[in-house]
């Protein structure tokens, strides 16, 4: 397999914003959380300064809540069963919530995605195509969600993708492995560590 420059390698971000991970974030309020949702971002963030110091790119995708008449946001009905604590102004577009965690920030690209995929209705894979990207390093939340839908969207699209066992998480350790273990026959599983050493290795 021919090896990838970092110029056309992405570290892709899944949903770690502030509403779902910051204490004072939607799901705080809500009683959502979990501890390994929320170190992720400290744990990924070495991989994410190993890309930008070898010139690869940052992409957060951003879980949205769209706003219409009155700012009140557009809500699937599954989605309001499940998070009946969600309201107006959560997730929506530029605001503090929606936005990437500081300790991940900046990202090259974002993109606003309404659904499990990154893909689905976005412009995602415009994005990748207009800037040459071919491999794609996969973390984020959570991992049966966002993280499972994009990774075989991106597999579909014949991207290199790789996903991040320590760099993704769900609400609980079982769900989790489950989840990674039902994707190994679609990607390459990698530690962060290894990812690392991968992208350093780059000339």
């Amino acid at each position: 397999m021919k090896q990838i420059p970092a110029s056309k390698t992405a570290l892709l971000i899944v949903d770690l914003q502030n509403d779902f991970l910051h204490p004072d974030g939607a799901y705080a309020r809500g009683g959502q959380g979990a501890p390994a949702i929320a170190a992720l971002p400290s744990r990924v963030k070495p991989l994410a300064d190993a890309l930008r110091r070898q010139g690869g790119w940052i992409i957060s995708t951003q879980f949205t809540l769209v706003p219409a008449k009155g700012g009140e946001p557009l809500i699937s009905p599954h989605l309001k069963q499940l998070r009946p604590f969600l309201r107006k102004g959560d997730f929506a577009p530029g605001s503090w919530g929606h936005a990437l965690v500081d300790e991940l920030q900046p990202a090259d690209l974002a993109v606003e995605k309404i659904a499990y995929s990154a893909f689905y209705m976005t412009r995602l894979e415009w994005v990748l195509r207009k800037t040459g990207i071919e491999k794609i390093y996969v973390c984020g939340i959570v991992t049966n969600g966002g993280v499972a839908s994009t990774v075989r969207d991106c597999h579909v699209r014949d991207f290199e993708t790789v996903v991040l066992e320590d760099g993704c998480a769900a609400f609980s350790a079982e769900t989790h492995k489950t989840a990674i273990d039902a994707l190994r026959p679609v990607s390459p599983v990698m530690t962060i560590a290894e990812a690392i050493a991968e992208i350093n290795a780059l000339s």
